[in-house]
């Protein structure tokens, strides 16, 4: 077994391997090398999720903003009872809380809907 000769060598190259695979998706290699046009998408992306940020902020400014308001407005409203609370403790206190979970709900919902689109943008096969 001494007197073997060691088996012959083989080269691997790794280049065969790149030559099999399929080419890449122009949009994935326009995000992955920041491309303008990468660049474009992303900003788009931030775009809308910054768009849809401030629309609910809005929404919550003004629900929860306008009730101080119509208390101060209409002050027979802000001594009103309702089950044995006052009214302004009812809404402020404990009926802003689900209104802030359902509008964060709806947040989410809309946020991933539109990183569903930027995915359907990305993963669009070229015409």
């Amino acid at each position: 077994m001494a007197d073997e000769p060691p088996p012959p060598r083989t080269r691997v190259v790794l280049g065969d391997a790149a030559a099999r695979r399929r080419p890449a998706d122009p949009a994935r290699t326009d995000l992955t090398e920041q491309t303008p046009v990468g660049e474009a998408l992303v900003k788009g992306l931030v775009r809308a999720q910054l768009a849809l940020a401030l629309r609910l902020s809005l929404v919550v400014a003004a629900g929860l903003g306008a009730l101080p308001l119509l208390f101060a407005v209409a002050p027979a409203v802000g001594h009103a009872r309702v089950f044995g609370m006052n009214l302004p403790w009812l809404l402020l206190g404990v009926l802003s809380f689900p209104f802030l979970v359902l509008v964060g709900a709806a947040y989410v919902h809309w946020a991933e809907r539109n990183e569903q689109d930027f995915t359907a943008v990305i993963r669009r096969p070229e015409r």
